[in-house]
């Protein structure tokens, strides 16, 4: 007899039998069961249609059950613990799919809106995000029953009841046999299944996390909307509002608000690294489901738009099911290029006008300043390493730099040939009805005798309507600009004074409310993208041009080496393409591995020897080496080597010619990888400083690049803190970030999700340039020398344990998938650097991929522990002072909350399992043992300090997240350790490198990040 599983639920399914398991309570007086401790039910019940007591026992605990997606069995959850996210897998016989209840179906409307708009405080505001999630497990469900049968489904439930077991009887000090049997019971089943059964159950839970990212990203974007509604309600503390609040309570003047917010430029730079492990038809998948959760959103909703979202939502599943998750090659550089330019038509061209209004309704509200729109400083750019970064990546061609440029422009002139199309469409003013400049008509009359045979849209005799026959020439200048015509603008600002003499026309013939609904936005766009989108950087290791330069000086007029031609055609090619396309399409080229103003002063030769203009004339902004600090040593230099760059007779006219502008990278994951998190949080705040001091000391006017990995572990985390955890005074208001991999897509993949993350850097930077710059803590001399001293016992116990300590990388090798990273096929570029098997010619990303997907998350942890202790057993007072610097100093208050993120996402009973593929037994013995005394150490220290009795105590929402995502994650790692023994053993094949991909796509997925 069919069967029906209702994971987290029960109920009479009419005479068939159903299997069930209760959702996991707190821990206050109630069994982990779900029931209260007097209750006998066992934890997991299959009963038979006839047997009602159970059912009834349950359904005297409403609150605790889920409710069913079953016509017979609705169960209320309405005082479950907020922001709780609840699997459900529900399978059913194909009969029963033809009768049920649609999921998303609002039987009150009224309080489908009171949850909609609640306020943050509210129970009520996170049932939207348990509704989704409840009715997106439903959906997975019956994919999975029609798909491919109940017995998958039987072995997706066995696994995922066994793991939550095993994870409450850790949380709750079970014997450690019990942990034992339960994870040796799942390991056995894994160990059973075959190559095909292994495959689907991965891909089954990995599709879970894609739909519950989806509905937790929409609850995020459901959130945003309600905030706005709320204006008794205190300003969200990151955003531009509560930004400008708190500089109005410090006493700063309006007018001193708008001087600095004069100098703010923020630009997020796009770049290749390979960390997204979604493909691209899958990523697009996500976002027609997510576009049909947001329209369930929509109220008043009928059945019929309920049933109809639904089934497209069931059709995208399905559709995720039947197709390949892992890449099947590698993605080109030329698709690189399209994935980066994609966000652009995603979320940026809408999401940037609407920033610049929120910044000018903040003013208002605030300050009480009525600020014109258009008026407001360009504070957002946009730049690419995608096609121009040649670091390490041989497919990097010289052409692939014309690509790059060549599809950025492409793309900008379709955009802004679309908007002119709209404002024809919408400008429909005739001159009966009202009156036009004569400069507009002046503007109309050259065209008309310069551009014969241009298309009118309207009519060639629909001559009243002079603003559609206006636009009816700027829209064929700007389709020729895309084939190069004659026609064509020759630059951006052509077009936007055609823009500005429309807009004139408008302001001054009543059409103020026309200006400003439809030319400013434009406008807008027009002067962040111009005719570039964005800057294309260069980047290439200085040790390349080092060489290059030694064999030019040795041979001159000989054979050139590949690596050389290579080069010079580079170089070639930015001359060229400066030529034909906007100046500030290029204008850096980053120098990787930077050590001394030797390798900035090869790049300033190379380009004179190769015909390339560094310093900037007229309306080009030349093309400025930008050095990138990245091991320890390097950043503890950065400010005497650019001393004596300054200082430099070959250097000091490009400074002059730049404006005195000098732009220096700072590296957050090599650091880590070379010092670990502490020592290279800590150099880098140093190099920080040092380098502003002495740029004021050389006149100089600095702006830092912060090569910002996306993971805790590459020296990533929370971009607005960080940006507030800059030395106080040590900013000049200029900042470039990079985005990459799988952070581009949590940021920019919709418009609501890419304002805010803009206005989070806007408003940090507004608030670090004013309020941080005020004086320093009187403490802050103590609190450093503190972090020096924590600094230097750290980088003492990672560079013995790990980076010097060979044992380390064997281990790493063998106990994580890192060698599997090619399997996952996610970026063009080679994980390694090809000279040898030493740390230091492992990459960032692989380094920090293994760790993570292995849970050990070494690199956000190790060595805090030591540097912890060491310091507060130093003397009387020391633990009283870091307790101090975790409220008071911000940039260890920011490293604190990072390390407690990287451990909380890690898991040494799963990194165990994970140890035992290291083949040497000793070996591993020393490793992990060394690793575990380290993290206990660290996670014992991190508590001491913050106070807490348990990681992320202070918040509750992301430790409930991680603590209920870990049963799903765990059993994709024991797949992926399954699979690893079985390639040890010798087993080589396609499926199971394509398999292996899956576990590292779904466990990305379940742990929200890759690398």
């Amino acid at each position: 007899m069919p069967q029906y599983v209702f994971p987290g639920a029960i109920g009479d399914a009419g005479g068939r039998s159903v299997t069930a398991s209760l959702p996991r309570a707190g821990r206050e007086g109630r069994r982990r069961d779900g029931l209260d401790p007097g209750s006998n039910a066992p934890p997991f019940v299959t009963m038979g249609g006839g047997d009602a007591s159970p059912l009834r026992r349950i359904l005297a605990h409403p609150d605790r059950i889920l409710l069913l997606n079953h016509p017979r069995a609705e169960l209320s959850f309405s005082s479950l613990a907020p922001s709780v996210i609840y699997s459900v897998l529900l399978i059913t016989a194909p009969m029963a799919s033809r009768v049920h209840k649609p999921l998303w179906k609002p039987d009150d409307q009224a309080a489908r809106l009171l949850e909609l708009t609640a306020a943050s405080e509210e129970p009520a505001k996170d049932n939207p995000l348990r509704r989704d999630v409840r009715s997106l497990g439903a959906v997975l469900g019956n994919v999975l029953a029609e798909q491919a049968g109940e017995e998958l489904f039987e072995s997706v439930e066995q696994l995922r009841r066994l793991m939550i077991e095993h994870r409450e009887s850790v949380r709750q000090s079970a014997p450690e046999s019990c942990d034992r049997e339960l994870m040796l019971r799942a390991q056995e089943m894994i160990s059973a299944m075959n190559l095909t059964r292994a495959y689907q159950v991965t891909k089954a839970f990995a599709i879970y996390f894609e739909l519950t990212n989806l509905a937790e990203t929409n609850h995020r974007k459901r959130r945003r909307r309600a905030g706005k509604l709320d204006h008794d309600h205190p300003a969200l503390a990151g955003s531009f509002r509560g930004t400008l609040t708190r500089m109005k309570e410090a006493a700063i003047s309006a007018d001193a608000a708008l001087a600095a917010l004069n100098a703010i430029s923020i630009t997020p730079v796009f770049t290749a690294h390979p960390t997204e492990v979604a493909r691209q038809t899958v990523l697009v998948k996500r976002r027609r489901i997510a576009e049909q959760l947001e329209k369930l959103d929509r109220l008043p909703l009928t059945s019929e738009e309920a049933e109809n979202s639904e089934l497209r939502i069931r059709a995208e599943v399905t559709s995720l099911w039947q197709t390949d998750e892992v890449r099947l090659a590698k993605p080109t550089v030329s698709d690189e290029i399209r994935m980066g330019l994609r966000y652009f038509r995603l979320s940026l061209f809408d999401a940037l006008p609407r920033i610049y209004g929120e910044i000018a309704e903040s003013f208002r509200d605030i300050y009480g300043l009525e600020l014109d729109h258009n008026a407001l400083p360009s504070l957002v750019h946009f730049g690419s390493w995608v096609g121009g970064d040649r670091d390490g990546n041989p497919l990097v061609q010289p052409d692939c730099i014309r690509d790059a440029l060549a599809s950025a422009r492409a793309l900008v002139l379709r955009e802004y040939a679309h908007e002119v199309e709209a404002l024809s469409d919408r400008l429909s003013s005739s001159r009966r009805q009202t009156s036009v400049s004569r400069e507009l008509l002046d503007r109309l009359r050259h065209y008309e005798g310069t551009m014969p045979g241009v298309a009118m849209a309207w009519g060639p005799n629909n001559t009243s309507e002079s603003y559609r026959r206006f636009l009816a020439y700027v829209f064929s200048r700007l389709r020729q600009g895309r084939d190069r015509g004659k026609a064509a603008y020759q630059n951006c600002g052509e077009f936007e004074h055609d823009l500005l003499l429309l807009r004139k026309s408008l302001l001054e013939n009543r059409g103020q409310r026309l200006a400003t609904a439809w030319i400013d936005p434009l406008l807008r766009k027009v002067r962040t993208f111009g005719f570039h989108l964005h800057t294309l950087d260069i980047r290439q290791h200085g040790r390349v041009h080092a060489d290059v330069l030694k064999e030019l000086g040795a041979n001159a007029g000989g054979t050139e080496s590949a690596q050389t031609q290579e080069l010079r055609q580079t170089f070639r090619t930015i001359a060229e393409v400066k030529r034909t396309y906007p100046a500030p399409s290029i204008c850096q080229y980053v120098i990787s591995g930077a050590e001394s103003e030797a390798d900035v002063l090869a790049v300033v030769r190379l380009a004179k020897s190769f015909g390339v203009r560094l310093a900037a004339s007229g309306g080009d902004p030349g093309l400025m080496p930008v050095p990138l600090f990245e091991s320890i040593d390097s950043l503890r230099s950065a400010a005497s080597v650019m001393r004596s760059l300054w200082n430099h007779a070959e250097y000091r006219p490009l400074l002059e010619s730049w404006g005195r502008w000098q732009e220096v990278m700072l590296g957050y994951s090599d650091s880590n990888k070379d010092g670990g998190m502490l020592t290279s949080t800590w150099e880098l705040y140093k190099a920080h400083r040092e380098l502003h001091r002495a740029a004021q000391d050389h006149d100089v006017r600095l702006r830092l690049f912060h090569g910002r990995g996306g993971t805790v572990g590459r020296g990533g985390g929370p971009t607005h803190s960080a940006i507030l955890a800059q030395p106080p005074g040590c900013f000049s208001g200029q900042i470039r970030i990079t985005e990459q991999g799988e952070v581009l897509n949590w940021k920019y993949a919709d418009a609501v999700l890419a304002e805010w993350n803009l206005e989070l850097m806007i408003a940090a930077s507004l608030e670090a340039l004013t309020l941080s710059g005020r004086p320093e803590n009187l403490d802050a001399a103590r609190w450093e020398e503190a972090v020096e001293q924590m600094s230097q016992e750290a980088y003492r116990v990672y560079r013995r344990d790990i980076a010097e300590n060979s044992d380390v990388l064997e281990y790493f090798e063998q106990a994580t998938p890192v060698n599997e990273l090619d399997a996952a096929r996610i970026g063009s570029r080679p994980s390694r650097r090809p000279r040898g098997r030493r740390l230091e010619d492992l990459r960032a990303i692989p380094w920090v991929f293994g760790w993570m997907q292995s849970r050990h998350a070494v690199p956000a942890w190790f060595g805090v522990g030591h540097a912890l202790e060491a310091f507060v057993n130093r003397g009387s007072g020391h633990e009283q002072l870091v307790r101090q610097m975790a409220r008071g100093f911000p940039v260890f208050a920011a490293l604190i909350a990072n390390v407690e993120i990287g451990m909380a996402k890690a898991d040494l009973g799963i990194a165990r399992v994970y140890s035992r593929l290291v083949k040497d037994a000793a070996l591993r013995r020393r490793v992990f043992s060394m690793l575990e005394e380290e993290f206990l150490r660290s996670r014992r220290m991190l508590l001491r300090v913050t106070g807490q009795r348990e990681l992320l105590a202070r918040n509750r929402v992301l430790a409930r997240s991680i603590r209920l995502r870990n049963p799903y994650v765990d059993p994709m790692s024991l797949i992926q350790v399954e699979l690893l023994r079985r390639k040890q053993r010798g087993q080589h094949s396609a499926e199971l490198e394509y398999s292996l991909g899956a576990t590292i796509n779904g466990i990305a997925a379940g742990l929200h990040n890759t690398g």
